[in-house]
């Protein structure tokens, strides 16, 4: 695939993910009043989760975007007569984004299956809270190139906490005939799936890291499912 051609696919199809995120966030921030009776707290959850997604991925795909426009994604343009690798930090604001995404999942699954908090579910709670400790570590170096072992460390806590989060809405929705938890929970293992080659063998690689764009995908997908399940049908 010509390297041009990859790099304007990959920013007409970002920006328009991220765009129809935001439209999705506001669309359910405007619907909140017209919910279903009982989930007022679900739904709510639901907004601040996609609102986070929407806030990280900005920094995330406008961090690249701007990088292709100065030149390459290894562009450090100065910021107050500093160089700053913007997509470092933009892959830095979205990974602290969904592992608060994630953790507000489990926070979901207790109130919608009127759950307690557990053993495994506090599990995922730590998981989610190590990978932020690991996120700030100097090592990750996110001005530049991030380590192939911090990659690693910081995404074991990660792969634990959003396949928990499958494990739990596809367990109990199967048992409470809620349709929709379990289509979220296989749509966060198909994220998951294409991720994962990403993390492990994009470096050596670099064509498999197009599989960030289905990964990508798969968000949106979720968020208008979810839209669609909560929001839109009860307005």
């Amino acid at each position: 695939m010509p390297e041009n051609f990859r790099m304007w696919f990959e920013i007409i199809f970002t920006l328009s993910y991220l765009i129809v995120l935001w439209i999705l966030f506001f669309a359910m921030k405007n619907r909140m009043d017209n919910v279903a009776k009982g989930d007022e707290k679900v739904t709510r959850r639901f907004t601040l989760a996609f609102g986070l997604l929407a806030f990280g991925d900005s920094f995330h795909i406008l961090g690249r975007v701007a990088a292709y426009a100065l030149g390459g994604l290894d562009a450090h343009p100065e910021i107050f007569g500093s160089p700053v690798g913007i997509v470092g930090i933009g892959s830095f604001a979205t990974s602290i984004t969904l592992t608060i995404f994630y953790a507000l999942m489990v926070t979901i699954w207790k109130e919608k299956f009127n759950k307690e908090y557990n053993w495994f579910s506090y599990f995922l709670f730590a998981m989610g809270a190590i990978r932020l400790v690991i996120l700030f570590l100097p090592g990750n170096d996110w001005q530049n190139a991030s380590p192939y072992n911090y990659a690693i460390y910081r995404n074991i806590p990660f792969w634990i906490q959003g396949l928990g989060v499958a494990f739990l809405f596809w367990q109990d929705g199967r048992k409470a005939g809620e349709k929709l938890y379990v289509k979220l929970a296989w749509l966060f293992v198909l994220s998951f799936a294409f991720y994962t080659p990403v993390v492990l063998f994009a470096r050596q690689i670099p064509m498999l890291g197009m599989l960030m764009l289905p990964k990508t995908l798969i968000y949106g997908i979720v968020a208008y499912i979810v839209y669609k399940n909560l929001f839109k049908d009860n307005a």
